[in-house]
């Protein structure tokens, strides 16, 4: 059978340069960012999330879209992140569905939920959205955009909500111990996406993106049952 064909956009960032390295034996990988991307392991492509038209020939041919281009700031301004992460998002869900890309795997953030954390709460994918700031909020139109083309277009689309990515080495040199609850290492954040990719019975789900950490308060579980998830790390091995 042949590999998939996969989209990752904002593959020049932390996150889509381990995936890029990490995917490409699974996956015939196409890389888009707003910059060049050094080193790619695939066709590489330079588009912003404003050009709708260069979505849509990024997306042509694809079976699946990793969306993880957008303003990672949690403070960043409205402005920006109107510009990147509500029109941009809107922009790659419509050029996935006019190329008839059939899954979508959006990087959303921890953030949509941070009041919880905030409070001390442990948290459910299921709880209602309590974003903690307007990057949280623009994360949260992201999922509610991505049921609404799993509604009214039949798409997949799977939601991670991204804890702490970071190597090792800032788990062992970290200033706090935040990390050893939220942290998501490399290879089970790889690990996450293709299980993403592959679970095509789950039309749409909203999942948190960490590893097996012991002190986690994030629920994990339903990424385990519905995707098929085995987090190889826990950041408690640092503590």
């Amino acid at each position: 059978m042949a590999a998939k064909k996969v989209l990752i956009t904002g593959a020049a960032g932390n996150i889509g340069t381990e995936l890029r390295a990490r995917l490409k034996e699974r996956y015939t990988l196409r890389l888009l960012d707003r910059r060049p991307i050094p080193e790619p392991q695939g066709q590489a492509l330079v588009c912003d999330l404003g050009d709708l038209g260069g979505l849509e020939a990024a997306c042509a041919g694809m079976d699946a879209v990793v969306h993880l281009a957008g303003n990672p700031g949690n403070s960043a301004l409205w402005e920006v992140l109107m510009e990147d992460n509500i029109k941009g998002t809107y922009n790659l869900f419509e050029a996935a569905r006019r190329q008839g890309v059939k899954r979508v795997v959006f990087a959303s953030t921890n953030h949509v939920t941070g009041y919880y954390e905030r409070e001390g709460i442990y948290t459910t994918p299921e709880m209602q959205e309590r974003p903690d700031s307007l990057y949280g909020v623009s994360k949260a139109f992201g999922e509610d955009l991505g049921r609404f083309y799993v509604d009214e277009h039949g798409m997949g689309v799977i939601c991670l909500r991204i804890g702490s990515f970071q190597p090792e080495e800032a788990v062992k040199q970290r200033r706090g111990d935040r990390i050893l609850s939220t942290w998501l290492s490399p290879r089970d954040c790889a690990q996450l996406v293709w299980r993403g990719i592959e679970a095509e019975e789950v039309k749409f789900g909203i999942f948190y993106g960490i590893s097996g950490n012991k002190r986690a308060y994030w629920e994990i579980e339903n990424a385990c049952r519905l995707l098929g998830y085995a987090p190889e790390d826990d950041a408690e091995r640092f503590a």
